[in-house]
């Protein structure tokens, strides 16, 4: 029998690597957290960790111990979920999942209408890069996420809400935008003498500006490394360098406020798009559903919920 009340301690566990680490997250101590363990590999009659690894290493128990709690919490989720959606006035509360970027982007404008239309629904906000966030939906920590990524997990209902495209921006003052008009298509290696602003590593599109560096031999002057795209391009415009970035989040304006180019790029292979991610077999309420429709309003993209007549 999984009881439910060791398995926040364990998916902690999982997801930060180290009993160490989820007892600074959890506020427990190691000895606590171990008796945890204890008491589930006892209930289980089957050890749930490898204990000859440096780090923490699911056995196959283990990885079954979890999946059979990530469904026990759909189901419990989608009953309270059903509930909520069969009465008059709705009541409820989710979790919902955003990068910091993207909810700099849309959470101004969706989230003042979505409260207008559910006034009494709470929202909990997650704000973590996209690969965490959606480890963070598969174990329930999530209910549902907008996340940049490769639709790959097969035990997760991806929903794509928009395409992506990495362009090049350039401040005026670049050889390149003298060379080039704003709105030429590119090859990346036309901007092998320019200074680049560039996203911290471990941010995506860090490691797809790496991977198009080394596959076309390119080492340019790094003038700075950010966490911040707005700033990003602040510093760009300001300092006559060149920086890679999503087209969605380059508006329009951007030419005339910042004086930059934006280029398009010929040959960068770019997979990861803006999806909407929740486990298999979860079920979404009325008011997480409109609360889709509104970001898709607002991006001016179609809404495509699988069986959503609207």
């Amino acid at each position: 029998m999984v009881n439910l009340k060791h398995a926040p301690a364990i998916m902690a566990i999982v997801r930060e690597g180290s009993i160490t680490a989820a007892s600074k997250k959890l506020y427990v101590s190691q000895p606590a957290l171990s008796q945890t363990i204890k008491q589930v590999e006892n209930d289980l009659g089957a050890p749930i960790f490898r204990r000859d690894v440096h780090h923490i290493e699911l056995t196959h128990a283990g990885e079954l111990y979890v999946e059979a709690v990530q469904e026990m919490l759909t189901i419990d989720r989608n009953l309270h979920a059903l509930v909520e959606d069969s009465k008059d006035e709705v009541f409820g509360e989710f979790t919902l999942g955003i990068s910091t970027q993207r909810g700099l982007q849309l959470l101004p404008q969706v989230l003042p209408e979505f409260m207008r239309l559910y006034p009494h629904v709470k929202i909990k906000l997650q704000e973590e890069g996209s690969g965490r966030l959606e480890r963070m939906t598969m174990e329930g920590i999530c209910d549902i996420a907008f996340v940049t990524t490769i639709s790959k997990n097969n035990r997760m209902n991806y929903v794509l809400i928009e395409n992506e495209q990495l362009v090049l921006i350039a401040a005026k003052t670049t050889e390149l935008a003298k060379r080039f008009p704003d709105g030429a298509t590119l090859d990346i290696t036309q901007a092998r003498g320019e200074s680049f602003i560039s996203m911290m590593e471990g941010h995506s599109v860090r490691t797809l500006q790496d991977d198009l560096f080394n596959r076309y031999g390119m080492s340019p002057q790094i003038l700075l490394e950010t966490n911040n795209m707005e700033a990003a391009k602040s510093i760009a415009a300001r300092s006559g360098a060149v920086f890679l970035v999503p087209s969605v989040y380059v508006p329009d304006s951007m030419v005339d406020r910042y004086r930059m180019n934006i280029y398009h790029i010929s040959n960068v292979d770019y997979e990861r798009h803006f999806y909407l991610c929740y486990r298999q077999g979860m079920y979404l309420t009325n008011y997480q559903k409109d609360l889709v429709r509104i970001v898709c309003a607002k991006l001016n993209v179609p809404c495509n919920l699988p069986n959503d007549k609207a």
